[in-house]
């Protein structure tokens, strides 16, 4: 370890709650340098639907590399390039009737989220972005604007601006109807609030502590996009890729977001790739007005087509995974009943799943524990108030159950030991 606490920056942060060396990793388990397993239902923050290491993605890559074939390319053509739209278009955009341009914005999910803001922008001269309560987007400065956990945003070190922020769904506990403060704003004159250029909205905050919006709540504010002629953004970048079961997350309320970014499953094998989609009316972009060196990785393009002709040429993957996440939330329901006396509930969708405590401390607690038993779980949520369960979408039935076995171990490891005075 000497040599990580030597010479990496303090910002790390995942490795200070998994204190080992990890080395090889299959399906849903990955391994440290003695040989543990550890079930992974983090799976690379929603970057590994399909597993570690899933064996036909991996001899597409390995066909890849060895046949010399080309891995930069900037935005030049490439073989790989085409192979990947065309797959992305057959199998995803045309069955949904879904008029997209594809833009690869750069490697990672904020570069995405960054192309968005631009673009919405610059397409209608407008310059205020709403945002949601609790939502996360990204930690560059754009994307970070429309965040709203403060210790995150304490990290840009300038101000974060041009932005609005608004109650996401049930966030006033079904008090307010929905989205009644946001029209008083729009209709106010005297508000102050500018006519925005567009809404983004994850339709299940992820790290905002899996807080999922209704599909009448996402079909509202659909309307009210359309209503006042704002540009209606949907983050899909750890919600997308089938991880609440279509492969769009937005599919189910029937909305059609104006632009859509996609990013870490993407590529289907855990490398960077990242898409923003728009509406083709919407391509105002000059040439190169938006650019990045690593917007086009070849091999990401090689395993992302792979991917969608394995798992979305047909609904078995949709279907399985709407049934594990309801088993899912059946066990957690009893976990939470079983852990009362800490607040815990359920929170989620598919296989996007929360348990949240009103307790401080408990989720932190619950992830530990579960990490002693071989685990690997995060906590998201403003106060890390909720365990978060990302596995694999591939994740054996029998491996999701010994995972929730752990989780209830760990919960009454955690919420029964006695509390310091």
């Amino acid at each position: 370890m000497e040599i990580f606490d030597r010479l990496e920056s303090e910002v790390r942060s995942y490795c200070r709650n998994w204190p080992v060396v990890f080395n090889e990793a299959r399906g849903s388990y990955i391994y440290d340098e003695s040989g543990r397993a550890y079930l992974d239902f983090f799976a690379g923050a929603g970057s590994l639907n399909y597993g570690h290491n899933n064996p036909e993605l991996k001899t597409r890559l390995i066909d890849y590399i060895v046949s010399d074939s080309v891995v930069h390319s900037l935005d030049a053509y490439s073989a790989a390039k085409r192979e990947f739209l065309a797959a992305f278009e057959e199998i995803l955009l045309a069955p949904r009737r879904l008029d997209y341009k594809v833009q690869f914005p750069g490697p990672a999910g904020n570069n995405a989220v960054e192309a968005a803001l631009k673009l919405a922008r610059k397409y209608t001269g407008r310059e205020t972005v709403i945002s949601f309560t609790n939502g996360f987007h990204g930690m560059t400065l754009g994307a970070l604007a429309v965040t709203g956990n403060s210790m995150k945003r304490g990290g840009a070190g300038v101000p974060l601006s041009h932005t609005a922020t608004m109650p996401f769904d049930n966030y006033l506990d079904g008090q307010t109807p929905d989205f009644l403060w946001l029209r008083t704003l729009l209709e106010d004159s005297g508000s102050g609030l500018d006519k925005p250029a567009a809404v983004i909205v994850e339709t299940v905050q992820g790290e905002g502590g899996i807080n999922a919006a209704s599909a009448e709540w996402l079909r509202g504010l659909e309307v009210l996009c359309r209503e006042y002629g704002i540009l209606l953004i949907v983050d899909d970048i750890q919600m997308g890729c089938g991880r609440t079961g279509p492969f769009f997350s937005f599919e189910e309320a029937g909305i059609t977001p104006d632009i859509v970014t996609l990013s870490k499953s993407i590529s289907g094998y855990g490398l960077p790739l990242a898409l923003t989609l728009f509406r083709r009316e919407l391509d105002v972009w000059e040439p190169g007005e938006h650019n990045g060196t690593f917007r086009g990785f070849n091999p990401a393009f090689a395993t992302g087509a792979a991917a969608l002709r394995a798992f979305w040429t047909d609904d078995e993957l949709e279907k399985s995974t709407l049934a594990k996440g309801e088993m899912i939330a059946s066990r957690l329901t009893d976990i939470a009943e079983d852990a009362a006396e800490a607040g815990a509930h359920v929170r989620g969708r598919g296989m996007a799943r929360g348990l949240a405590f009103e307790r401080p401390g408990a989720a932190k607690a619950v992830a530990a524990e579960a990490f002693k038993r071989g685990l690997l779980l995060e906590t998201s949520g403003p106060e890390d108030e909720v365990a978060k369960l990302l596995p694999p979408l591939t994740t054996a039935t029998e491996d999701l159950e010994r995972g929730l076995d752990i989780i209830a171990e760990s919960t009454r490891a955690a919420v029964k030991t006695p509390q310091p005075a």
